[in-house]
């Protein structure tokens, strides 16, 4: 577990960038909200502080090795504030977690089974996977992987309750939904509230058929939806 003190810092979140800077995948074949969206990320980014932190919850790079995601991890880093981020179901050149620490350029921070501490606020995250709709099961092999993400989440909010003081804040990064359409409770959400989590930023979600409710509180938890097409790729600000 990192602890970095800080003075004083906002929360913000953005996620899904699926960035290509090294591959030849462009986003704008999905649709003109695409065009120069890294531009606008950039400039929209410039707009925080040093202190202050960006949640990037999963979604990073199309990139297939860690080689080929370096200039994509290079443009997180450029970013302002401490960045961190989660492995989303894209991010296939996420294998180890200690080579990607590794590669990580200095102010961005890779959550996997465990926490970081920056001032007051905890934060710890793991990737989910897709919450069935009602009255809907898994194939048996999805939900082993839900399952294994559940043991995750419990992983790295045990490590975040050791380190978490009473006056401390609890921010969770999930890039699936942690719930069906619906929003209904699920064992991901029960886990947060079970550990006291403040506030939930996710993505995973794109495009213009997307109709869910960007905020919802479940639970007395704030859940925020962060993808950046959906977001006119401006950083949303994870009020506590």
């Amino acid at each position: 577990m990192l602890c970095i003190v800080v003075s004083v810092m906002k929360i913000y979140s953005l996620s899904d960038f699926h960035l290509s800077i090294n591959c030849s995948k462009p986003m704008n074949i999905f649709g003109a909200v695409w065009d120069n969206y890294l531009d606008e990320i950039k400039i929209n980014c410039d707009k925080l502080e040093d202190d202050d932190v960006l949640l990037i919850a999963g979604d990073i790079s199309w990139a297939m090795t860690l080689a080929e995601a370096k200039a994509d991890l290079e443009f997180i880093g450029s970013l302002k504030g401490k960045k961190i981020i989660i492995r989303g179901n894209h991010d296939y050149w996420w294998k180890s977690i200690s080579l990607v620490r590794n590669a990580l350029p200095g102010g961005v921070y890779a959550l996997q089974n465990d926490c970081i501490k920056i001032g007051n606020v905890v934060f710890t995250g793991s990737r989910g996977w897709t919450t069935p709709e009602f009255g809907n099961t898994l194939p048996t092999d999805e939900q082993k992987i839900y399952d294994r993400e559940i043991q995750r989440f419990k992983l790295g909010l045990t490590a975040a309750s050791k380190v978490k003081t009473v006056s401390d804040k609890l921010v969770v990064l999930c890039h699936y939904p942690p719930f069906n359409s619906s929003f209904s409770e699920t064992p991901f959400t029960e886990l947060f509230e079970e550990f006291g989590a403040d506030a939930v930023v996710y993505g995973h979600l794109h495009g213009s058929n997307v109709k869910t409710a960007r905020n919802v509180s479940i639970g007395g938890i704030k859940y925020y939806l962060t993808s950046c097409d959906l977001l006119k790729n401006c950083p949303i600000n994870v009020e506590l």
